[in-house]
């Protein structure tokens, strides 16, 4: 192999790479996710919408915290909330993020159970 074969490899690889602020975005996303309460709210969020009380009470989590954690999931683009009345009803944006989500908490749950890795 020629280094010329390398350098076409290596040229062919860097076109394929994202755009730098794909992987920020992509960056802030599993920032927000590497937090264990933020996890669980999301975990709790993909089923659907929950108010504030209710993730409260599921988690066992101080109101000011859920609430905290709730602007940070929203502000990087994983949570949406939506009005009903005076509550605010807070569910996670779109297929890609509850997929995410799913996705990475099966993978810790294989990897906990000892159970193979499939595809």
């Amino acid at each position: 192999m020629y280094a010329r074969d390398n350098d076409a490899g290596a040229s062919d690889l860097q076109q394929r790479l994202p755009a730098d602020s794909q992987v920020e975005a992509a960056t802030e996303m599993l920032r927000m996710l590497a937090d264990g309460t933020r996890l669980r709210l999301m975990w709790l969020l993909v089923d659907g919408e929950h108010d504030v009380t209710a993730l409260v009470t599921a988690l066992g989590v101080a109101r000011p915290a859920v609430s905290q954690h709730l602007g940070k999931l929203r502000l990087a683009g994983l949570v949406t909330v939506r009005r009903d009345g005076r509550r605010a009803l807070y569910s996670a944006r779109g297929g890609h993020v509850r997929r995410l989500v799913t996705e990475v908490m099966h993978a810790a749950s294989h990897r906990v159970a000892g159970i193979p890795e499939h595809d």
